[in-house]
């Protein structure tokens, strides 16, 4: 762990993974209610240094981390792809993000400023002036996922502490090198101790203790849905922002360059082996092209190179565990048992899938309506946009979808009627980049990130009032 500014063990050894042959890459240690009460207190204790250090002086830690990180990208991209299973080359486009990522954080500490309050615009007013600033929220509980294990926890950590609050970070229990690696690299750009606390091991008690402790002032979560309503309920009158699942939908109308398309929806739908939240995992394609639009996807799908996440030539690897291989292959089965068509798809080996392709799926299935967070494309034909757009709403999740159209008056139609927190006119549900505001509807979340939206979340607005000689 890292707590205070220093390594802690403990006599709970955890062994790090790699998802792909299961063999060992890392050891950590599993925290204990001693060291989650030492990483609270340490977090309360380095509060007010966070606070008092200047807009500049916060800004200069993250732009330092900015490029220290992508001095040492490729030692960072073999650890991703190691603990996660992600293919190298993903791996490395991770270290660039979370780099740029670090960056626009950097810079939205030079930004954080409130807002003239214009008293007089009202006759009570007369003779009073007032303005806004914002301060930090205080101790952050900071919890992530495995997906992205260095993206998504900046994404997190760089506004918080741009914003001057102090974080608790608790990363997967399958991928916390990374999370470890990034503490000890912004200490050594002078972030100070404290500042930065990383908790390792199951994630269960150490969740329910970080979103219970009064001294928490703010909860962010990136997982699923089922742990992010319990968080809610748990958190009282906490702060919380929530990044949740999705099944994302992607339309595809009859006059779209389906070269295009099909060029962009194969990596959307299976980059780390479909476990990204904004996976294209429903594609309802105008029956004027499905044929054609299927004959070409499968064609791509089948083409991909499957193989070991260090391998530069591997386009899909494993899943993160071969529990997680079992339960999307027991997904697909049952679709296939109730009238779906697969198209591709061979027999699982340990935790890594082919790329599946399937096609008149039931719309009731599992692997159409929950999230599958796993290499699957589900591919249904419609007649009728309106009917698309009903069938796409009709599920529990609103992240991201998209559309590909030569008409305008049909995508703006379609991003007026869909019900996501962000729609893509002629690229796939899965682009994001990392200045965008980022978050979800129904059970997609609450809450937005992407490091200008972040920081409004992770700082409070003061109101500093006056009254005049006027008054």
């Amino acid at each position: 762990m890292w707590i205070a500014g220093r390594e802690i063990r403990t006599a709970s050894p955890l062994t790090v993974r790699v998802p792909y042959d299961g063999s060992p890459f890392a050891t950590v240690f599993a925290a204990g209610p001693n060291e989650l009460q030492q990483a609270v207190e340490a977090a309360v204790a380095a509060a007010p240094v966070m606070r008092a250090l200047t807009l500049d002086e916060r800004s200069a830690i993250l732009r330092t981390a900015h490029y220290r990180l992508l001095e040492q990208k490729e030692e960072f991209a073999r650890t991703i792809s190691s603990e996660s299973g992600k293919p190298l080359r993903e791996g490395r486009v991770e270290v660039e993000r979370a780099a740029g990522t670090l960056l626009f954080s950097s810079e939205e500490a030079h930004r954080l400023a409130g807002e003239v309050v214009p008293m007089e615009a009202l006759s009570a007013g007369k003779g009073r002036m007032a303005m806004t600033v914002r301060e930090p929220v205080g101790v952050i509980a900071a919890i992530t996922p495995f997906n992205f294990p260095l993206n998504l926890s900046v994404h997190k950590i760089g506004p918080a502490l741009a914003g001057g609050n102090t974080v608790i970070h608790k990363p997967a229990s399958a991928t916390p090198v990374c999370a470890l690696k990034l503490a000890r690299l912004l200490h050594d750009c002078g972030l100070p101790a404290g500042a930065l606390n990383v908790v390792t091991g199951p994630g269960g008690a150490i969740g329910d203790f970080l979103v219970e402790h009064p001294s928490i002032r703010m909860i962010t979560f990136t997982g699923s849905a089922e742990v992010g309503l319990r968080i809610r309920a748990r958190a009282g009158l906490k702060r919380v922002t929530l990044e949740l699942g999705n099944n994302s939908a992607l339309l595809v109308e009859p006059d779209a360059d389906l070269a295009d398309c099909v060029e962009r929806a194969v990596p959307g739908a299976y980059a780390h082996s479909g476990q990204v939240c904004i996976s294209v995992q429903r594609i309802f394609v105008h029956r004027r092209i499905h044929d054609e639009f299927v004959e070409r996807f499968t064609t791509a799908a089948r083409a991909l190179r499957v193989g070991p996440p260090l391998d530069p030539a591997t386009q899909v690897s494993s899943l993160i565990t071969e529990t997680e291989a079992r339960r999307v292959e027991q997904w697909v089965e049952e679709a296939v048992a109730a009238g779906a068509v697969r198209h591709s798809g061979g027999p699982r080996s340990t935790a890594t899938l082919q790329p599946v392709v399937l096609t008149e799926v039931p719309e009731q299935s599992r692997v159409f309506r929950q999230e599958a967070f796993g290499p699957v494309a589900a591919i249904n034909a419609y007649d009728a946009l309106d009917d698309a757009i009903a069938r796409l709403n009709n599920s529990d999740y609103g992240l991201q979808a998209g559309i590909f159209t030569n008409d305008l008056d049909k995508a703006f139609h379609a991003a007026h009627r869909v019900e996501v927190g962000g729609f893509l006119i002629n690229d796939v549900p899965q682009f994001r980049l990392d200045q965008m505001p980022y978050g979800g509807v129904k059970l997609s979340g609450t809450g937005r990130e992407g490091p200008r939206y972040a920081i409004e979340e992770m700082t409070e607005p003061k109101l500093i009032s006056w009254r005049t000689r006027r008054g």
